[in-house]
């Protein structure tokens, strides 16, 4: 039986970040820091108090072990993640004072985490967990990492444990590629899918929240969330949809508040709460995201009482 609750998988990386908001090309100081789709959940599941493993693969060389101490600060188990002697462990910079906005130039073809195969499935405790979560960001990675994003997933239903997965596509990464069927495939195959009005647009060419429902299919939960006016959770067999509008924040960055939010509903539903307090608890735990700089802002103070191995709370 596993110590954990959730198992997130995918890849961290250490962003560099020019400070006082100089850009790239003339800053001449810059802070490390850590950030990932996956271990951004990770970390506020543990903020929330939940028993959380984030599993991937870094490089032997110094910023492996920085993006390690990051990840398990906060509590989160990382002792199913591999080292590579061979390969790095992947970076990104971000280019702020653009007319543009931020931008993000990653430096992560070739590391470490995007070597990852169904192979390494076999090292992690995928059946003894309640939750697995991963995101369209691990998929669209590399051929391997795609078929691992399957794997794991089907490891996940053979065994009766809950898929999450969070859309989160990045054009850029899929090199050219077409997104929209593997990351709708891997949406069918999940139990809870996340996903911003915005980019279901994009990327499926929906218009409306409950486009995406019918797309996503009628055996799935579906959050579907709009910015800074709310989410809405779509639930089979359920009509109509929950919704529950954002909460006022003053937004410092949107970087990170996606992951914060599923990882809110996801402590929620693992305390078995009802529809509506899973959404608003991802808003309250995004609002953290969106006032803080960093990928992943301390959210403990969130923390509810401690829950049993059903989800009952003692």
């Amino acid at each position: 039986m596993s110590d954990h609750e959730v198992l997130c998988l995918g890849e961290a990386m250490v962003l560099v970040t020019p400070r006082q908001g100089r850009p790239l090309a003339t800053a001449g100081e810059a802070t490390l820091s850590v950030a990932g789709a996956e271990s951004n959940v990770a970390q506020y599941l543990a903020d929330l108090g939940h028993r959380v493993a984030w599993a991937s693969r870094v490089g032997s060389d110094p910023l492996g072990d920085r993006v390690l101490s990051a990840v398990a600060r906060p509590g989160v188990d990382v002792r199913h993640v591999e080292r590579d002697p061979s390969a790095p462990t992947a970076v990104y910079f971000k280019d702020p004072s653009r007319a543009d906005g931020t931008r993000v130039h990653y430096y992560r073809s070739g590391s470490a985490a995007s070597l990852l195969t169904p192979a390494y499935l076999d090292t992690l405790p995928v059946a003894a967990v309640r939750l697995v979560h991963l995101s369209g960001i691990t998929a669209a990675l590399s051929p391997g990492c795609a078929r691992t994003a399957t794997a794991l997933f089907d490891r996940a239903r053979e065994a009766g444990v809950l898929r999450s997965f969070d859309v989160n596509h990045r054009p850029a990464l899929w090199r050219g590629e077409d997104a929209a069927a593997p990351l709708l495939a891997l949406a069918r195959d999940a139990d809870v899918v996340f996903v911003g009005l915005d980019e279901a647009a994009e990327v499926w060419g929906t218009t409306t929240a409950e486009e995406v429902r019918d797309l996503v299919g009628p055996s799935v939960s579906v959050v579907v969330k709009n910015a800074d006016i709310g989410a809405v959770l779509f639930e089979p067999g359920a009509e109509p949809g929950v919704f529950v509008p954002a909460e006022p924040v003053d937004v410092v960055e949107p970087v990170g508040a996606g992951d914060a939010f599923a990882a809110g509903y996801l402590s929620a539903w693992l305390r078995n709460e009802p529809p509506a307090e899973r959404l608003r608890l991802g808003h309250r735990v995004a609002a953290f995201a969106l006032g803080s700089v960093e990928d992943h802002a301390d959210a403990t103070s969130l923390r509810r009482p401690a829950a049993g191995p059903d989800g009952t709370v003692r």
